[in-house]
């Protein structure tokens, strides 16, 4: 089965972030990465120095409201799965992702807001094994979808 995966980011602060999701994005085939709320837009040095050029080949799009964004994202089929440690979080070795799905990522401390969560049909999480209970946005999405492209 061709997985049809969307990836948006919400209120990613780090520009390198930014850049490292659109060449995770690249990486795994994306269709198109989101990119919403007060996320860096390319062009920007700091994107580009991470992007390694993928800014200018994986398509992407601004959308301020990430609500409309899921709203038309849903509309044309997708599933939208946050990513984010929640009372109702799948690991994501349990996830059994849909064939279209949009998978959300947040804030790099305060994670996805709860306004977004609560729009979700569902929301996975990695399993942390060390005194940290978080990734770095980048390396989560990029876990994340390795796993969702595999699965």
């Amino acid at each position: 089965m061709e997985r049809h995966i969307v990836l948006l980011a919400y209120n990613i602060r780090s520009l390198w972030n930014v850049g490292s999701l659109f060449r995770t994005s690249d990486a795994f085939g994306v269709e198109k990465l989101l990119l919403s709320g007060y996320t860096a837009l390319p062009p920007r040095r700091e994107i580009s120095k991470t992007a390694l050029g993928a800014e200018k080949t994986v398509p992407w799009e601004h959308m301020t409201d990430p609500i409309e964004a899921m709203n038309r994202l849903r509309k044309e089929g997708y599933g939208i799965v946050a990513l984010e440690q929640t009372q109702r979080s799948v690991a994501l070795e349990e996830f059994h992702p849909p064939e279209r799905l949009c998978l959300i990522v947040g804030h790099e401390v305060t994670g996805v807001d709860r306004k977004i969560l609560a729009l979700c049909d569902a929301c996975v999480e990695i399993r942390m094994l060390g005194a940290k209970e978080s990734l770095n946005v980048a390396v989560a999405a990029g876990i994340a979808l390795y796993h969702l492209r595999t699965a």
